[in-house]
């Protein structure tokens, strides 16, 4: 079985990657949705887990993003949809053995899924 939890969180970043007349390059803000997905069987309680554990998990990790200049997080220095996406993951696994799957929007109509390499 499949659970989840969303959250939202708001951080600024800009990409120095790219070329030097793309908008991104210039610091900008971002609403991200982050939905976790917890893979495992019913335990005796009639849940896979606690959501209020995977709550108390995820928003010492969030704390780190939400409010920041993602530029600023270590190992965030390239911080694309998909730079964050894979930080957040390997920031979650060790505590959450039943990571299966992750969704982070940073608009609307974009984002990113990563289940893990």
């Amino acid at each position: 079985m499949l659970i989840f939890r969303e959250i939202t969180f708001d951080s600024a970043h800009f990409l120095t990657n790219v070329p030097e007349d793309h908008k991104c390059r210039q610091m900008h803000g971002h609403t991200y949705h982050l939905k976790v997905f917890i893979e495992g069987k019913l335990q005796k309680e009639g849940w896979v887990l606690d959501f209020k554990v995977l709550k108390d998990v995820m928003l010492p990790v969030i704390d780190q993003l939400d409010h920041k200049v993602l530029n600023d997080v270590k190992g965030l220095e390239n911080p694309t949809c998909e730079n964050v996406i894979v930080w957040i993951w390997n920031s979650l696994k060790p505590q959450l053995p039943g990571l299966k799957r992750l969704e982070l929007s940073e608009t609307p109509t974009s984002g990113a899924i990563y289940e893990g390499d």
